[in-house]
């Protein structure tokens, strides 16, 4: 599954170091559960590729931000930046935190604090079971979407006036910039000339939206200029989730701002076979970046053996191709296809197995080169 969504790192960067660190972050509720498959995967794909990782956890949670106050030590940034190739997470989010104020700094924190403006998430249909469409088979749901991860409604910026009183009003900036969005829509055309895809699709709500959206506009018309060998086109983001449903199949690769790509790529998992499959990659090209599943901790599941990790580990799978392992990415993803194939799965997917079963079968396969 290769993403080539990185440049070429200086020989001093520790994204190309040997050994590769990985910090892993479980998170909270099933955030564990997968994470524990994910890890077994990786070290199975260690093994057979002999892969300079090396896997480090980090009990950075809920329970600790309860013992202790603390969400992420001080510093911790400037580390992940400095000595670290990639970060590993499952999923963050406890009921005992209502304003989940450990979940935002260590999720949002490391987004936002490293720069990692690519959301990149893959829509690929595994098994034409899956999908909810009649008549789909994977060649039609096969796309990228392109997030901007760092701007747009997700800066908090806002506030209210008359707090809680019947005249209140409560106001939410959304944030565009220049740069931010240039780079997202050119990240996107990249990786549609790497990949032989044939056509990007932006989508925006200018109609409405007059000012921050026609700078997309703007930003997407002068960039396809430089990519002249590939077809570009654009919809409201209404019309995009209605076009998404009716012929996924028109579409290679969209690119869109931070809220309209959360929405839509929901939906993507929905045609792939639900959250369960949905991997991303938080990405800022040659620098270390930021893994995960985009399932939610959904604690009532945790512990229960009913959580999926086949996202975690498609996750898993970015993240090695990000660090230039791109056959042991393959090699994951191949074994991720044929155990839903064979209904090796849990049953959210159609299978009878646990998390860890799942976990086991896909490791084997992975050791015997998929026999």
């Amino acid at each position: 599954m290769p993403t080539e969504l990185e440049s070429p790192a200086e020989s001093s960067s520790p994204l190309k170091s040997s050994p590769q660190k990985i910090a892993v972050l479980p998170g909270d509720g099933v955030g564990v559960d997968v994470t524990v498959e994910a890890v077994k995967v990786l070290e199975a794909v260690k093994s057979r590729f002999q892969l300079p990782l090396e896997l480090h956890e980090f009990p950075w949670n809920a329970d600790r931000y309860l013992e202790t106050g603390e969400t992420m030590p001080d510093g911790a940034l400037d580390d992940f930046r400095d000595h670290w190739s990639a970060i590993f997470i499952g999923a963050y989010g406890d009921e005992r935190v209502p304003d989940m104020r450990h979940a935002r700094d260590i999720l949002l924190g490391i987004r936002f604090g490293l720069d990692l403006f690519i959301n990149f998430r893959p829509i690929k249909l595994y098994d034409e079971r899956l999908c909810p469409l009649k008549g789909k088979v994977p060649a039609d749901v096969d796309l990228a979407v392109f997030r901007e991860n760092t701007e747009g409604a997700y800066v908090g910026i806002g506030g209210n006036f008359k707090k809680g009183t019947p005249d209140e009003v409560a106001v939410q900036e959304e944030v565009h910039t220049r740069k931010g969005v240039e780079r997202i829509i050119r990240a996107a055309f990249e990786y549609a000339v790497a990949h032989g895809r044939s056509r990007v699709t932006m989508s925006d709500k200018s109609n409405v939206m007059r000012f921050g959206h026609d700078l997309w506009q703007r930003c997407f018309a002068e960039v396809a200029e430089e990519f002249p060998g590939i077809e570009t086109d654009h919809f409201y983001v209404d019309a995009l989730a209605m076009q998404l449903i009716r012929a996924p199949e028109r579409f290679d690769v969209i690119v869109t701002n931070n809220m309209f790509g959360d929405i839509l790529t929901d939906l993507g998992a929905a045609l792939q076979g639900g959250l369960g499959l949905a991997a991303s990659a938080n990405v800022n090209p040659g620098k270390v970046s930021m893994f995960e599943p985009v399932h939610g901790s959904a604690p009532k599941y945790a512990g229960t053996g009913r959580a999926n990790p086949m996202a975690a580990m498609i996750s898993a799978a970015l993240m090695l191709d990000h660090l230039g392992h791109g056959e042991a990415s393959k090699a994951v993803e191949d074994a991720v296809t044929q155990s839903l194939r064979e209904l090796k799965c849990t049953p959210d997917v159609g299978g009878e197995l646990s998390t860890s079963e799942v976990g086991d079968h896909v490791s084997r396969l992975i050791a015997e080169g998929g026999r």
